[in-house]
């Protein structure tokens, strides 16, 4: 009699674990591999990676077949809907601060602010706080919005909110406090909300042609620089500076309402959506030395940037040839001719060296500031020609920046948006370090006992001698800098040689 067989259960347990894992993890790939799979009737199923790869596509044809459901790159419907709704949204954001010389000129004389203690100070303060935070904002909005792509929308409907309501409520203001706290503060918090996500949503939409677009996109704050003083200077002149505001912020209001919903990414966001730690290359762009050294440019360029913009308008009304009418004029040439120098801007950054229009542009300005402002401004036709011809030199600054971020941030948008709001900080550090430095110098009046002005550095007693003086030396200062960041390029460019 044979002895019994003995089953071996560690031979079966072992095969059952086997098949387990091969059931539950997936093997190193190759053309042998097989596929284990559980049919509809429970029995199991064997296929290879060749048939499986038969009928399913490719990860790289996946991808491409995900890229061409997606709206096309820097042109098309959309792309060209977004620029144009982006464009207006701009306009309304930064409109405002740029046409606060006219609000500024009514408040100071209006005896209800004039009388109020520190009011020279306190009163060009506020224009200089709404465009700060809407320059500064971008270092703690954009890592945000990186991070949460899904609320960027929502955000803009909030800065829409604060945007009509802070006019609204400014409107009702008796203290200049309250007016800093609503037309400067909130108001740019709301501002920020609109205009960084227009940037965010930049990146996605133009790549190669990104500097034209931000060129137009920019335009946009001239656009409401230059309508904004001509529509509110009459509109203040009939109905006073509290009913004019309640107006603007309900036309805000109903403008944003129909625009918003064209300003949206190309991208979905789950594309784009950011978990973890940020990558170790987003922080590559702090060992470039010519970023460092553009961002030293773009505060001193800051830093004189503004005060013409805010005291033009006071400027005016200091010639003895001007009328209120003339003073609103002369910020709206400025801002008129700033249209066509950020477009033109925006297309030379897409074709020249960054550091080249740099070191041009901070230097004619630097000499327009001294000749045409300080000397040949005496009369309202010599102050017109010099707003126009700073407003399309100085006013396509910003334009610059693609040229600068484009070599460090390529296809990125998260990067190009992170780059942007440390360009933007630094312009508005300048912004707010520049009002207190233009208030004091405008206080300091020279008497001077001539029975007509000679020169424009003589008008209103001389208060603005020493203003044109400091801003035409920022310029200047900026434009060394700008001279130093070129040598290095080209140095740069030559040892690759």
């Amino acid at each position: 009699m044979s002895p019994p067989k003995h089953t071996d259960t560690s031979t079966v347990t072992s095969d059952t674990q086997t098949l387990e894992l091969a059931h539950r993890t997936p093997l190193p790939a190759s053309t042998s591999t097989l596929f284990v799979a559980e049919s509809l009737d429970g029995q199991l199923e064997v296929e290879s990676r060749s048939t499986l790869s038969s009928r399913r596509p490719s990860a790289e044809n996946m991808e491409n077949l995900n890229e061409s459901a997606l709206p096309p790159i820097d042109k098309g419907f959309q792309a060209w809907t977004f620029l144009a709704a982006a464009f207006v949204v701009e306009a309304i954001a930064w409109g405002f601060p740029n046409a606060y010389g006219v609000f500024l000129d009514a408040y100071l004389k209006n005896p209800r602010y004039a009388s109020q203690e520190n009011s020279n100070s306190l009163l060009p303060l506020i224009g200089t706080l709404s465009s700060g935070i809407l320059y500064c904002s971008g270092s703690v909005i954009n890592p945000i919005a990186i991070r949460y792509p899904q609320h960027r929308r929502k955000s803009m409907w909030a800065g829409a909110v604060l945007c009509a309501g802070s006019l609204i409520g400014a409107s009702y203001a008796t203290k200049i406090i309250h007016l800093l706290v609503l037309q400067g503060i909130l108001y740019g918090v709301g501002g920020a909300l609109l205009y960084l996500q227009c940037l965010s949503f930049m990146s996605e939409w133009f790549v190669a042609r990104r500097g034209m677009a931000n060129g137009i996109l920019f335009a946009g704050t001239s656009v409401g620089g230059l309508l904004l003083p001509l529509t509110l200077t009459p509109m203040i002149s009939r109905y006073g500076s509290s009913t004019t505001l309640r107006i603007l912020g309900i036309a805000i209001g109903i403008l944003l309402f129909l625009l918003l919903p064209f300003v949206k990414g190309r991208l979905p966001d789950a594309r784009i959506r950011v978990h973890g730690p940020a990558p170790r290359g987003a922080r590559g762009w702090m060992s470039h030395k010519a970023f460092w050294l553009f961002l030293t440019v773009n505060t001193l360029q800051a830093l004189g940037f503004f005060i013409p913009i805010v005291y033009l308008p006071t400027f005016a009304n200091s010639l003895h040839d001007s009328s209120t009418s003339n003073s609103a004029l002369t910020l709206a040439m400025l801002n008129a001719a700033a249209v066509v120098g950020r477009i033109s801007m925006g297309i030379l950054a897409d074709k020249f060296n960054p550091w080249v229009l740099a070191l041009s542009t901070l230097f004619s300005t630097s000499i327009a500031t001294f000749v045409l402002w300080g000397v040949l401004s005496r009369s309202f036709a010599a102050l017109l020609a010099f707003g126009i011809v700073y407003g399309s030199i100085a006013g396509g600054w910003s334009s610059l920046y693609t040229g600068f971020v484009r070599p460090l941030a390529h296809d990125d948008p998260a990067m190009s948006t992170t780059l942007y709001g440390y360009l933007l900080l630094s312009r508005g550090i300048g912004n707010i370090v520049s009002t207190p430095i233009s208030s004091r110098l405008y206080a300091q009046a020279h008497n001077v006992t001539r029975s007509h002005d000679s020169t424009g550095f003589d008008v209103g007693q001389g208060r603005f001698e020493n203003m044109i003086i400091y801003v035409g030396t920022c310029f200047a200062g900026a434009a060394g800098f700008a001279a130093l960041g070129l040598a290095l390029d080209v140095r740069k460019a030559r040892g690759r040689r």
